[in-house]
């Protein structure tokens, strides 16, 4: 084992496992009603939405952005579907939180990375515009002010909601 291939994999187990607390520990909320001219089932049809990034240091990044799940590409997890229906969130595809994330970048020309976990079925943000969590801090993802209780693949957004990604220290 390499010198840093130690801290990686630590890195990753931690975040494996808050991603896992945060998973079993936040109590589930529900969602606002579906906007008008979505049905119950929800729709992937695209929504604006406010996506704010801040790191320890501050705003990263701050914008509007239109959006809708797609597949989701990333160095560390490859590519695997983002659209809400990951875990059996929601019966049809739906716009989520790392799908906003993942087009505010390559439409602002901002990086991220993610770890896929499988058993999760979906991303850990690992990092975003060179912030790195690391075995000190995660991403945090709320949308209008609550964190979800479930992935940023999973979870079904509507317009006009307020997506947020801030690092948060352990």
């Amino acid at each position: 084992m390499t010198r840093t291939a130690a801290p990686r994999r630590t890195r990753h187990l931690i975040a494996a496992t808050a991603l896992g607390l945060a998973l079993s520990t936040v109590p589930a909320v529900a969602h606002a009603q579906s906007a008008p001219g979505t049905d119950a089932r929800g729709t992937n049809a695209a929504v604006r939405v406010s996506l704010t990034v801040t790191g320890p240091d501050g705003l990263l990044f701050k914008g509007k952005i239109k959006t809708r799940g797609h597949d989701v590409t990333t160095a560390t997890g490859g590519t695997h579907r983002c659209d809400g229906t990951n875990g059996s969130a929601n019966a049809a595809p739906v716009p989520t939180p790392t799908a906003a994330l993942d087009d505010a970048a390559r439409k602002r020309n901002f990086t991220w990375d993610g770890t896929w976990y499988a058993s999760f079925d979906d991303f850990s943000v690992d990092t975003i515009k060179n912030v790195s969590g690391g075995g000190a801090a995660y991403w945090n993802i709320s949308v209008n002010g609550t964190s979800t209780p479930v992935g940023g693949c999973q979870f079904k957004l509507n317009a006009g909601d307020k997506v947020a990604f801030t690092w948060t220290a352990f």
